[in-house]
């Protein structure tokens, strides 16, 4: 990376200490850099994972653009993009290799870009049925009410939410706990522990740092970064990233669910990364994010 795209990494180095004594473990690049699926010379579209979108709406629909985006420029063979119509033209028109048609997937990506209050029902329909299929799930935004209605007391397959504070509040009160996201904020780590075995899936919580928690016991953390990264479209190329690294382990989440964890805190740093190198020090949109993932992966794959 050049000098202006550079992480601080004393701000990394004490963070993982700091994680570390509150029983948190700070996610390296080395580990991310092993959680990267390279493709080798007899993959081809299907092999690489073909993750499936349900993004996006009539009101939001920069988010599928951005999930696409994202999700393609992470590493994966096949996005096959499922929405409404103005979304859909818009994702054909930054990306025209994007399927359109139903079809098999390896994973989903589900909720960014809708509001559960206002969400048709034929998308809630769609959407239950992609959680009903048995393939991992990342869900987001305005899906995140219905994993909060499942019932924990059951996985019925790999899931994965990525909630801000004031999202996972409403997820903890739909099952009767009551947290503002004030108190969230103020102790995100614990929450979000608490939050993974109340839901019974692993929770990547977003703020100025990321915390990652399993029903298996991760505790994973992420916290470096630009704070130029709170920006508009930003949480909706995470989630495109996260897709993207859950549909090319799908083989291996089958049989470890644990697995979602260390590829989400992968999904996290690699968000810091790109976001920092997008920004030199300056300004950002999402869309810039997305388009420095490539150079950011290659960098880390090239240790």
């Amino acid at each position: 990376m050049a000098k202006s795209e550079e992480v601080d990494t004393s701000a990394h180095t004490a963070g993982r200490s700091a994680d570390r004594r509150a029983g948190w473990d700070q996610w390296s690049f080395e580990d991310a850099a092993a959680w990267i699926r390279r493709p080798i010379s007899t993959d081809d579209k299907y092999s690489r994972g073909v993750l499936g979108v349900q993004t996006g709406s009539e009101l939001y629909p920069g988010a599928a653009v951005l999930g696409v985006e994202a999700a393609m420029r992470t590493g994966v063979g096949m996005v096959r993009y499922l929405g409404p119509t103005r979304p859909t033209d818009l994702v054909l028109a930054r990306r025209p290799e994007t399927v359109t048609a139903p079809g098999r997937v390896q994973a989903w990506l589900l909720g960014s870009g809708m509001d559960a209050a206002h969400r048709p029902a034929q998308t809630t329909r769609s959407l239950e049925a992609a959680l009903a299929e048995g393939v991992p799930c990342v869900v987001d935004a305005g899906a995140l009410d219905l994993v909060g209605q499942l019932n924990a007391s059951v996985l019925l397959h790999p899931l994965v939410v990525t909630p801000h504070y004031r999202e996972l509040a409403a997820m903890l009160t739909l099952r009767g706990v009551t947290v503002t996201a004030d108190e969230i904020a103020a102790s995100p780590g614990e929450w979000a522990v608490q939050a993974s075995a109340s839901l019974n899936v692993t929770v990547l919580l977003k703020g100025a740092a990321t915390y990652i928690a399993s029903p298996g016991g991760a505790r994973l953390s992420v916290s470096i970064g630009t704070p130029w990264l709170a920006t508009a479209g930003t949480g909706d190329v995470l989630g495109g990233m996260l897709g993207a690294l859950v549909a090319t382990h799908a083989e291996l989440i089958r049989t470890d669910v644990d697995v979602l964890a260390p590829l989400a805190a992968t999904a996290a740093l690699l968000h810091a990364l790109a976001a920092t190198r997008a920004s030199g020090g300056g300004p950002i949109a999402a869309l810039d994010v997305a388009e420095a993932l490539p150079s950011v992966i290659a960098s880390l794959l090239a240790g």
